[in-house]
């Protein structure tokens, strides 16, 4: 199976521009409710995820307690504690669920390192539940059968 199968692409995806400031990633974050976004450079390439704990450790650092001096940061300036880590689109469903395990979202990057979209452990545990469930009926409807 193709990781594609799971993918959320880029146009249905919030993410963050590397020229963006902490204020606007915090307001994107506020608006789309998640916790943790990609950020892409201007070429279009995934350069890490920023989350709401690397935002709060930016403002505590930066001394920031006013909003509007959150105006003149940068998020590239905000260390991550960790990024999440990319897959190449031709990578194996199995490699990408080992990535998921430790992630929320992983995401998917062509050869030439452009960000194409998201794989959300959400989609993934959907996946493996309804193929349980068809597995689980189709047992029983064989034990019935028998």
């Amino acid at each position: 199976m193709n990781i594609l199968f799971f993918l959320t692409p880029k146009t249905d995806c919030a993410y963050l521009e590397e020229d963006e400031s902490l204020r606007e990633a915090m307001e994107r974050m506020e608006h789309t409710g998640f916790t943790a976004l990609p950020i892409l450079g201007k070429d279009g390439g995934y350069l890490g995820t920023l989350t709401e704990g690397d935002l709060l450790r930016a403002v505590k650092n930066l001394c920031l307690m006013d909003l509007r001096q959150a105006e003149k940061h940068n998020i590239m300036e905000c260390t991550h504690r960790r990024d999440n880590r990319a897959v190449n689109v031709t990578t194996q469903i199995d490699d990408l669920v080992n990535v998921a395990i430790d992630q929320n979202f992983v995401p998917v990057v062509d050869d030439k390192n452009d960000f194409i979209g998201i794989v959300t452990r959400k989609a993934i545990l959907q996946y493996c539940l309804e193929r349980y469930i068809l597995s689980e009926r189709a047992a029983v409807a064989s034990r019935r059968d028998a």
